[in-house]
């Protein structure tokens, strides 16, 4: 498998951070975070961190089983810097993806039943 990681933007880690494998969960497209033990989570607070390149590994062996399980898809590392209230990314795209989106709800454009009832 290739390995896919996250744009740093030219930011290099430290002995501060680390590593967290991200991925969107199959089941809704929900930003899912691997967590101590294996288990998926929708809160970056909740990621494992790996510190070196066998932690790495790690995580990405278990989010391969993930993807082979159709748990998630279009798993990858990305970088983050280690702090007391847990990881911070360091990509733009990641503290997005972390944060949620970037348009009001209000804006966006309404489908399905909502969208016949507001053409009407």
């Amino acid at each position: 498998m290739k390995r896919k990681t996250a744009p740093t933007n030219g930011v290099n880690n430290d002995a501060r951070g680390g590593k967290v494998m991200t991925a969107n969960r199959l089941s809704d497209g929900a930003v899912v975070y691997l967590a101590n033990g294996g288990a998926w989570c929708v809160r970056l607070t909740d990621a494992r961190i790996a510190a070196t390149e066998a932690e790495e590994r790690a995580l990405e062996r278990r989010a391969a089983a993930g993807e082979r399980a159709l748990l998630v898809i279009e798993s990858y590392l990305f970088d983050v810097h280690a702090k007391p209230d847990g990881p911070a990314p360091l990509s733009q795209r990641e503290r997005i993806r972390a944060t949620g989106p970037t348009v009001r709800a209000d804006f966006s454009e309404p489908t399905g039943r909502a969208a016949i009832m507001h053409r009407e």
